[in-house]
């Protein structure tokens, strides 16, 4: 045997020795390969319907979304009539109000001036 031969044998047998020590990575590998493809091909399954369901969701949630925008307008409408009501009651029955308790205030003082002049005419006398 010549110096070639015992190096081709020592590189065949590294070179099986590093198969042997690759073969338990590459299982490994292979089954992570098999879970990824059963992985991919549920999802490929499950998400036509999943997506179908989601297109139904959405489509319930923007008629409701319309009808809340419905029924927020109609809110302010309601709203602005009732401050248009507050706002007539108030001139209409404000000013005669004011009025009123302007006289009742007036014919007060006017009562309790009388009452003190009686009564320092009293202690006068």
């Amino acid at each position: 045997m010549s110096g070639g031969d015992i190096a081709a044998i020592i590189a065949a047998s590294a070179f099986a020795l590093l198969v042997i020590v690759m073969v338990p990575s590459f299982m490994k590998l292979s089954k992570l390969v098999d879970e990824t493809r059963v992985t991919v091909r549920d999802l490929n399954e499950n998400l036509g319907p999943l997506l179908s369901e989601l297109t139904d969701t959405m489509s319930v949630v923007n008629d409701q979304v319309i009808k809340i925008d419905e029924i927020t307008s109609n809110v302010k409408n309601v709203t602005g009539n009732i401050d248009n009501l507050v706002d007539i009651f108030a001139s209409a029955l404000g000013s005669p109000l004011f009025k009123v308790a302007g006289i009742g205030r007036g014919i007060f003082k006017f009562l309790n001036n009388q009452k003190q002049s009686r009564s320092k005419r009293s202690k006068n006398d």
